[in-house]
């Protein structure tokens, strides 16, 4: 089976009404680059700003997974993101005029049918792919609701609900594998309850539900009163509600449709994540409150291990770029020239190695007694390595100049002493835009993390 990266091949769009907007929405799926992963982008505002789908955006979970990235919001991700994952596309720009996608029929239905005519290309690069090794569980101790997730051979989903009502006791849905989405997860429907939907009516929140993208399971008894707020808001001559306790709107898809429709919020959640997962996962009585909890604390635990994998290189071998090579690209010079080697270099990441030796000009200085290679230095060292990736983007690298921007999350982990090997491995946090780098950028010695940052960076063409 291929594990190359998916994209699709041409944009889509489709519209519908936003369910708290109540407004049309136009939505439009575009190809993107390798490496991409989601990203929604609103088109309706000034510089259409990009929210990437990651669980450190979630701000609110009340009624949909809602991600906000400076001040600019998506509201209800959940649903369009299963229908990518579903499909097993790794990169997509979903761009929007509205805060929120067009709801449809309350499933991931139509987004599947509009990616299938979009239809799947592959890309070059590889899938990146978290293969669970340990049990990672988190638990809401209000709620009682808890997702596990335990190795297995592929991504696995199980979502068991009890919502303890006569009309909607226990119910389990479980998608074996993820190319089974279509045909059995993505047409279950989101549902609601008569209580819910009463309160979001006497608050005005759901202006576009109508009765034609919600299951509503009636839990109480109706007053007439109610009855004509429901006919007035779904704008129907008349209501009754079904034998099976629904209202007479819909016909269920499944017996257990409620249970497959929290699995697939499970699916557009866990989706925040970034990574394809390798491994199972059980929620039992899941929600986007303990949903999107779960995917940041499995973000966090992927990232201290990515952090503490120290690239492995035969330092023996030819590198793929000398010194030499180095200051055909770098501006920089001796003594400020402060990498000495480049082993890997492609369109996201670039490993660099820097020898530290007693000769160094800094250490005259920098407590010579005992002497440490200086933090800053180590930061501009990385900066470096850093470049090479920037200007490996541009024909005439030794016509520009890398100028720093910000750096944050710095941090020391251990000192870095005369005969140490630093190796350098830095990675773009986003796609490289109008010459700005943001980048990701650790630094090893030993075997060990000595330093880590965020590092941002621009480019500048040279001016005679």
């Amino acid at each position: 089976m291929s594990n190359k990266q998916k994209t699709i091949k041409k944009e889509i769009s489709l519209s519908g009404v936003g369910l708290h907007t109540g407004k049309q929405v136009n939505l439009t799926f575009k190809p993107a680059p390798e490496n991409y992963g989601f990203a929604f982008t609103r088109v309706d505002l000034e510089g259409s700003p990009v929210i990437e789908a990651r669980a450190e955006y979630v701000v609110d979970t009340q009624r949909g997974t809602n991600i906000e990235k400076n001040g600019v919001k998506i509201q209800t991700s959940e649903h369009v993101l299963a229908a990518v994952v579903g499909l097993g596309i790794d990169n997509i720009c979903i761009e929007l005029d509205s805060p929120e996608p067009p709801i449809m029929d309350g499933s991931s239905w139509f987004f599947i049918e509009a990616l299938e005519k979009a239809g799947l290309q592959e890309q070059e690069a590889e899938v990146e792919e978290y293969i669970v090794k340990d049990i990672v569980s988190y638990k809401d101790e209000t709620t009682g609701s808890e997702i596990i997730l335990m190795p297995a051979d592929h991504y696995e989903v199980t979502a068991m609900v009890d919502f303890g009502t006569k009309v909607l006791g226990t119910q389990n849905a479980t998608l074996k594998k993820i190319t089974d989405f279509k045909a059995e997860i993505s047409s279950a429907r989101t549902f609601s309850f008569l209580h819910e939907i009463e309160m979001l009516l006497d608050n005005n929140l759901i202006k576009g539900g109508d009765l034609n993208n919600a299951i509503v399971y009636v839990d109480n008894e109706i007053s007439p009163e109610t009855m004509e707020k429901l006919r007035k808001a779904f704008n129907k001559e008349a209501i009754a509600i079904k034998p099976n306790g629904i209202l007479d709107n819909l016909t269920l898809h499944y017996p257990n449709e409620a249970a497959r429709h929290k699995l697939l919020d499970v699916i557009g959640d866990l989706a925040l994540v970034g990574v394809k997962i390798r491994g199972k996962v059980i929620a039992n009585k899941p929600g986007h409150g303990v949903n999107t909890q779960f995917a940041k604390k499995l973000s966090k635990i992927i990232k201290i291990e990515k952090r503490n994998n120290v690239p492995k290189f035969d330092l023996n071998e030819p590198p793929l770029m000398d010194i030499h090579q180095i200051m055909d690209i770098l501006p920089h010079r001796p003594p400020f020239l402060l990498i000495d080697r480049i082993l890997e270099l492609t369109d996201k990441t670039v490993v660099g190695v820097k020898n530290v030796t007693m000769n160094e000009h800094f250490f005259v200085g920098h407590f010579p007694g005992a002497p440490v290679m200086p933090g800053v230095l180590q930061i501009e060292a990385m900066a470096q390595t850093g470049g090479i990736l920037v200007l490996s983007t541009v024909p005439d690298p030794e016509n520009y100049l890398t100028y720093f921007m910000k750096m944050d999350n710095v941090k020391f982990k251990r000192k870095v002493l005369p005969g140490d090997t630093l190796i350098f491995k830095a990675e773009l946090i986003s796609p490289i835009r109008r010459g700005i780098c943001h980048m990701q950028a650790y630094g090893y010695a030993n075997n060990k993390l000595v330093v880590e940052a965020q590092l941002m960076a621009q480019i500048v063409k040279r001016t005679e």
